[in-house]
């Protein structure tokens, strides 16, 4: 079979997944949990982390980029038939504007580690910033858009399957503004835990840096039209899909700004800060990134229940919080009522490994749907890698869960 026989066949099947009745009942629910009206609990297994979900050998491209195209198929396919999740196939492929941009001034290099089974998941960076001094050699960052290789993408994904799957270019990904993760890279994590102490100054100079950074790339994906709109499947947050009436807003005029979109802040790596630290230190930057847009989702890994306060006078637009397996879930639920959707993320081990802990599995979700009982709820299980050979386990975990919260 050629590449092109490949591909139209899997996006044949992608359309008759997205025709299911079921995909508009999905896409109504999404909604109105997004619109904190929720009619029942989101669940969604977060697959795309899974090492060999889609093996190689089950590939029959050539052309790497078909491959590539072929894998995330078969990919998004699968989980819909087989997982019984609340993913939505959506009638169309998205292509995202190419976009690149210059370093910090100074390199950051990750070194990966592969393990017994070929995965590489482990990695360290060079942390270049690493005196006070350094400092002055980070640079404003430029960025670029290609908008040929954009056009020509489009239109040779147009003539392989468009007339079945139509092809849209829309804008760019995921909006992501941790720049807690980017201060970790710069600086180390040696450096994050006893500069908040003892040079509490560099802190606020790399954090304005980041900050100017974000809000300059983000202001010219404006400017150059870069942007769409993210009130659909695309993920705005730690695997949460953004569908809702909220935005764009009331003046949208079929051009995406800023202020029509979702942004995903998140501070995993000031965990380990106090809150009042944390308030002082990176909160005023986060937050004025996210002021530029119209909703937030806040969190990934990170507990939020002893700052939540400071988070949401900060940002009181946030309209979705990740519920790490580090979050009290009844202190945070018990502050977040129906005003922000309580975005749950399980304890990856019990499902992973060659075999799962379903007594710890639905202790987990009982005391999950017991914890967020009056909330909008969204289980989404993240950051799982391995689980044997058995694929039914997702299927599974996604019934017992629903059976639960019925």
């Amino acid at each position: 079979m050629s590449d092109r026989d490949t591909l139209r066949a899997l996006a044949t099947r992608w359309m008759e997944l997205a025709a299911q009745p079921v995909m508009g009942e999905r896409r109504r629910c999404w909604t109105a949990l997004k619109d904190l009206r929720a009619e029942r609990p989101m669940v969604l297994f977060e697959t795309w982390s899974l090492l060999g979900y889609v093996a190689d050998d089950e590939l029959l491209c050539a052309d790497p980029a078909n491959r590539s195209l072929e894998h995330h198929m078969r990919w998004v396919i699968r989980q819909a038939e087989e997982v019984g999740d609340d993913i939505v196939v959506e009638p169309i492929w998205r292509v995202a504007w190419h976009v690149s941009g210059t370093d910090f001034g100074v390199p950051i290099e990750a070194r990966h580690a592969e393990d017994g089974e070929g995965g590489r998941v482990g990695y360290r960076y060079n942390h270049p910033i690493r005196t006070p001094d350094d400092i002055a050699l980070l640079r404003p960052r430029a960025w670029s858009v290609n908008r040929d290789a954009t056009t020509r993408e489009v239109e040779r994904l147009d003539a392989l399957f468009g007339d079945i799957l139509p092809v849209r270019l829309h804008g760019t990904g995921g909006l992501h503004a941790g720049l807690t993760g980017d201060l970790f890279r710069l600086i180390g994590n040696d450096n994050l835990m006893t500069w908040v102490i003892e040079l509490p100054d560099a802190v606020r100079r790399v954090m304005e840096y980041l900050r100017d950074d974000r809000i300059a790339y983000f202001r010219w994906l404006e400017d150059e039209g870069l942007l769409g709109l993210n009130n659909h499947w695309t993920f705005v947050g730690s695997g949460s899909p953004g569908y809702t009436t909220a935005l764009p807003q009331h003046d949208y005029d079929a051009r995406a700004r800023l202020r029509d979109l979702w942004i995903w802040m998140e501070s995993q790596e000031s965990a380990g800060i106090s809150p009042r630290m944390f308030r002082d230190l990176f909160l005023p930057y986060l937050a004025d990134v996210a002021a530029l847009f119209g909703l937030v989702y806040y969190g990934c890994c990170e507990a939020v229940h002893d700052r939540w306060d400071y988070i949401l006078e900060a940002m009181p637009h946030v309209r979705a919080v990740s519920v790490s397996p580090w979050c009290d879930m009844p202190a945070i639920a018990a502050k977040l009522g129906r005003s922000v959707v309580f975005s749950r993320k399980p304890w990856p081990a019990p499902i992973s490994g060659e075999q799962a802990d379903w007594e710890a599995l639905r202790n987990d979700a009982s005391a999950t749907i017991e914890a967020a009982q009056g909330c909008n709820l969204e289980i989404i299980y993240r950051d799982v890698y391995r689980i044997g050979n058995d694929r039914t386990r997702l299927r599974r975990w996604a019934d017992m869960v629903r059976e639960l919260a019925a």
